[in-house]
């Protein structure tokens, strides 16, 4: 499924995704491009790699980075609980499917977020950055964040571009 800065809200059906909990904040993944929900395993570090990504799992065979958002949204690393999961995801970069483990304190539930409720990052008063977020949608009194996953991973896209273009 593509993957685009402004949701694809669907008229009458708002837009279907997985909600999780993350630094005591509300973040939501549409659900078309979560592919898995795991409990926590091993997960390996990676020496020198960037803080967004410093880890990998074993998943299904495959290894597959392990990225925690919290460094990105200005939130202080947390140790796993028993409510700890790991989000499996599907990401489209620049036309590569890439699985991506997304570190989460909790997974909540799938639900309808509605295009009505959802507003533009604001400029000024936001402790994150404004480039990291799609949207804040209002919803039963709370205020669930959708992170621009494309543009906090570009950095990490364009370092592995560098590095195989240096050898």
């Amino acid at each position: 499924m593509p993957y685009h800065k402004v949701p694809n809200w669907t008229p009458g059906n708002g837009l279907e995704v997985l909600t999780f909990g993350l630094g005591g904040e509300t973040f939501a993944l549409e659900a078309g491009i979560v592919r898995e929900i795991l409990d926590m395993m091993p997960v390996t570090k990676v020496p020198g790699a960037d803080a967004l990504a410093a880890a990998v799992i074993n998943f299904r065979g495959r290894i597959v980075p392990l990225a925690d958002l919290r460094g990105s949204f200005g939130m202080e690393a947390h140790a796993t609980t028993a409510d700890s999961r790991i989000i499996v995801i599907e990401l489209d970069m620049d036309g590569n499917p890439i699985l991506i483990g997304l570190a989460a304190d909790r997974v909540n539930e799938v639900t309808v977020l509605h295009a009505g409720d959802a507003e533009e990052a604001p400029v000024i008063g936001m402790r994150w950055p404004r480039d990291h977020v799609r949207c804040l949608v209002r919803r039963e009194g709370d205020v669930v964040v959708l992170p621009d996953l494309p543009a906090l991973f570009a950095r990490l896209t364009a370092h592995a571009t560098e590095a195989v273009s240096v050898h």
